[in-house]
């Protein structure tokens, strides 16, 4: 019997893919055709997973015409059928990652640049353990101008920011009740929900899981499910970094720990330093910023985010428990030792970015790094090493890098290179109002 045995009310499935943007790709079929995609799979053009923002081919791509734009194999993942709650109609999504011809994983898929990284933890017989934090918007996009959504209960629009707040979070109460449940039909493992610190600004966490792949299929669904449900609601929801000029950005944060083959914690040791392998793997993430900033921050206002002083850190360094910091090691018990990586803006794609995460630590551990002294105090205020403050900038640094063809495939940065070149190209004949526009709800 399958899941959809078990559902007799689904009629109809999608299937699909991220592509390198995090951009769901891939088809509705209807239920009758669903025991063959289940089976066999279905096929699309490679390049589908290599399209700008705009969902347009790259110019130059050597998947289109060099290659004669040659279908891959796309088949399910082991995450299954997972319900569109947000829809109309019962429906469910079939998450799908490439395969070529010869059933070979495609290298510029980025759910298989995760699972390569993965792969390399589990040759050293570790796992690592990860959660995400989930930063976004409700937003009224009716008018020329972006702005609070009036609350359902009151018919008002908040003032302004109000930092965990309940009031805030009980204006919404409905679309609140509604997400979670849904979280709970879709097995994504919803958390705590704060109000922000931007107007009309939450945060949901997702709870720590022993499988990073699973982790990054939290954050890629449920950034679909955030915005249909809006959508429902009349509004907007947008993970994009920097959608108001005067609020703080979207983040998405990583913490993360890694388990030994025991079952134990690798990164604690009952001290409040932690192990030399947590050492090791903050030097390898401080060591991947400047290089991988282009997974951290993908679109042209990812970088109106990363401003000092904005609650976005800036600069190249770790603490304990300091939020200025790029690299923060959280309080609490020594039993529960892991690391937050907060560099990353709400547009990124999960997958590449959980990849790149990982990866850097991973480097950290293999290599043996040490990472220099832990700050105190405010990073902003320090002489310290900066993020790459320009797209262009990171483009250039990724592509130029050793360290990012060590994480990933060189196809992937190859195709991502071309990607980023090609919307950076784009993106400055826009106005600031075209541009709100193209992310707003799109990242």
């Amino acid at each position: 019997m399958t899941w959809l045995d078990d559902h007799p009310d689904v009629k109809n499935v999608r299937c699909g893919a991220a592509d390198l943007n995090g951009q769901a790709r891939g088809k509705r079929v209807p239920r009758r055709f669903a025991e063959k995609l289940e089976k066999e799979g279905t096929r699309f053009p490679l390049s589908v997973l290599n399209l700008d923002i705009w969902g347009e081919d790259i110019d130059d791509s050597p998947l289109v015409f060099e290659s004669g734009d040659a279908d891959g194999v796309l088949r399910p993942t082991e995450r299954g059928y997972v319900p569109m709650p947000w829809l109309s109609s019962p429906s469910a999504i079939l998450p799908l990652w490439a395969y070529h011809e010869d059933g070979t994983a495609f290298a510029g898929d980025p759910r298989h640049a995760l699972a390569r990284v993965v792969a390399r933890y589990g040759a050293l017989g570790l796992t690592p353990v990860v959660a995400t934090e989930m930063e976004f918007y409700l937003v009224d996009d009716s008018g020329k101008e972006i702005r609070q959504p009036k609350s359902p209960r009151s018919g008002k629009r908040r003032a302004g920011a109000e930092i965990l707040s309940l009031r805030a979070l009980d204006a919404f109460d409905r679309f609140f009740n509604e997400l979670y449940d849904a979280c709970e039909t879709m097995d994504i493992p919803a958390e705590a929900a704060i109000s922000e610190g931007g107007i009309g600004q939450f945060e949901v966490n997702l709870e720590h899981v022993p499988d990073a792949l699973k982790a990054a299929d939290d954050a890629w669904l449920f950034k679909m499910l955030v915005r249909g449900l809006a959508r429902n609601h009349g509004m907007a929801a947008s993970f994009m970094a920097k959608p108001y000029e005067d609020y703080s950005g979207n983040g998405l944060h990583t913490h993360f720990s890694v388990i030994d083959a025991d079952g134990n914690n690798a990164f604690a040791n009952g001290s409040h330093e932690g192990t030399p392998l947590l050492q090791h793997a903050i030097a390898g993430c401080l060591a991947g910023i400047p290089d991988l900033a282009l997974i951290f921050a993908p679109h042209g206002n990812s970088y109106e985010r990363l401003v000092p002083g904005s609650h976005a850190p800036t600069s190249i360094c770790w603490a304990y428990d300091n939020r200025t910091a790029a690299i923060r090691v959280p309080g609490g018990s020594p039993a529960a030792r892991r690391i937050e990586h907060r560099v990353a803006g709400g547009d990124v794609n999960p997958y590449l970015f959980l990849a790149a995460v990982l990866g850097s630590a991973l480097v950290g551990i293999e290599d043996k790094l040490t990472p220099p002294a832990a700050i105190t105090g405010n990073a902003y205020d320090q002489n310290l090493p900066q993020v790459p403050g320009t797209w262009a900038a990171a483009i250039d640094a990724f592509a130029e890098s050793p360290l990012s063809r060590r994480i990933f495939d060189a196809q992937l940065v190859d195709n991502l290179i071309r990607t980023k070149r090609q919307e950076m190209h784009y993106f400055q004949e826009l106005t600031p109002e075209e541009q709100l526009d193209l992310y707003l709800d799109t990242v």
